[in-house]
């Protein structure tokens, strides 16, 4: 059997000041949930460079102190292909949160984050997130999360890494 091939994307997640800034994500995958801001590669581009042209993009932000604190490998049974998450922190940034056609950016103290409104895994690695630690992890969906339906986990690992 062929190894599943895995698909590189970004994941950045804005926080300052006991807040977390994510967006409702307005169409297309994930559309009707809250989430940080990311996406794909472009043609040649680095990790690093999809995540700060994704934020642009998607809320108008540029950051100054991109830090991968994680990397999450997505499975949805029935699909051959993985979708390996590369989590970044960032806490400065130049310009303001400003809505885009995929997003509407919002803060949130980080004690009322709306996780029943997020992917089922975010619950999970979001406080270790938070508390500065840095992790990988599997997560095993049956299906795709929509506005009106949340992915249930079939099966997860999450490690903290030094």
């Amino acid at each position: 059997m062929e190894p599943k091939k895995i698909k590189p994307l970004t994941l950045c997640m804005v926080h300052q000041d006991g807040k977390l800034l994510l967006g409702m994500k307005k169409r297309g995958f994930g559309e009707g949930r809250w989430n940080g801001f990311g996406g794909k590669l472009g043609e040649g581009e680095t990790i690093e460079q999809a995540a700060i042209r994704e934020m642009k993009e998607e809320v108008g932000i540029t950051p100054l102190d991109l830090e991968e604190r994680g990397v999450l490998n997505f499975e949805f049974e029935h699909d051959p292909k993985i979708l390996g998450v590369h989590i970044f922190s960032v806490t400065k940034f130049t310009g303001e949160p400003t809505e885009s056609e995929e997003m509407r950016p919002q803060w949130f103290a980080t004690d009322k984050i709306p996780f029943e409104q997020m992917w089922s895994d975010d619950i999970h690695w979001i406080p270790l997130f938070l508390q500065g630690k840095r992790f990988k992890g599997t997560f095993l969906f049956d299906k795709p999360s929509t506005a009106e339906y949340s992915a249930k986990i079939l099966k997860q690992e999450l490690v903290e890494v030094k």
